[in-house]
């Protein structure tokens, strides 16, 4: 499997953060838009294609694999949800690179026979942004799937801040996840750097 393009990996709700958080030096951000009618979810996919090209930034998509192929995307997310409907077959043809959730040994074994670009674990620790069905799994939980991913890379996920970050990359996550450390942050192009700074350390 392929390295992953940093350690460091922004979620974000709309294309105006992959130019910030990308101005500031993130190369690895997921896009994660939820209902908004098609037109504008395109439209909004396109413009952060734009953006991603512009700063050097591997833009992912989260759930929609049909404009994720139709669009020509570099990068696709799925939850396990996802995995139900999702052609895997025509999005594999592509050549779009797929990275998984999961939260319990039961999707990961899902995950492993799809042999994703990466697998993500999480929630690391709670979550306010986004309500779960899985309590948190601690930093334990990254180095039991280190060693079961083999060679697949790990993300870690879901109440990760600047502080955590360290612990999760020592567990063995090869990169690291958060939402609101970054958009939520009253200085979201110096937590970035922050981040960074942090990851190579």
């Amino acid at each position: 499997m392929s390295r992953l393009p940093s350690k460091i990996y922004p979620v974000v709700d709309h294309p105006r953060w992959v130019e910030r958080l990308g101005a500031a030096g993130a190369r690895f951000i997921q896009l994660r838009i939820k209902d908004l009618p098609v037109e504008e979810l395109r439209a909004q996919i396109t413009t952060a294609q734009e953006l991603a090209a512009r700063f050097n930034v591997s833009l992912v998509l989260n759930d929609y694999w049909e404009l994720a192929v139709e669009l020509g995307i570099e990068w696709l997310h799925l939850g396990q949800e996802d995995l139900d409907t999702a052609d895997l077959e025509l999005i594999r043809s592509t050549g779009i690179r797929l990275g998984v959730s999961t939260h319990c040994h039961e999707e990961l074994d899902r995950a492993l026979l799809i042999k994703p670009d990466y697998i993500a674990i999480g929630p690391i620790w709670e979550t306010k942004l986004k309500k779960m069905a899985f309590g948190p799994q601690g930093v334990e939980r990254i180095t039991e799937w280190r060693e079961l991913c083999g060679d697949i890379p790990v993300v870690a996920i879901g109440g990760i801040t600047l502080e955590r970050l360290p612990s999760c990359l020592k567990a063995g996550a090869d990169s690291v996840s958060a939402v609101g450390d970054f958009v939520r942050h009253d200085d979201p192009e110096g937590q970035v750097r922050r981040w960074l700074a942090c990851a190579e350390t």
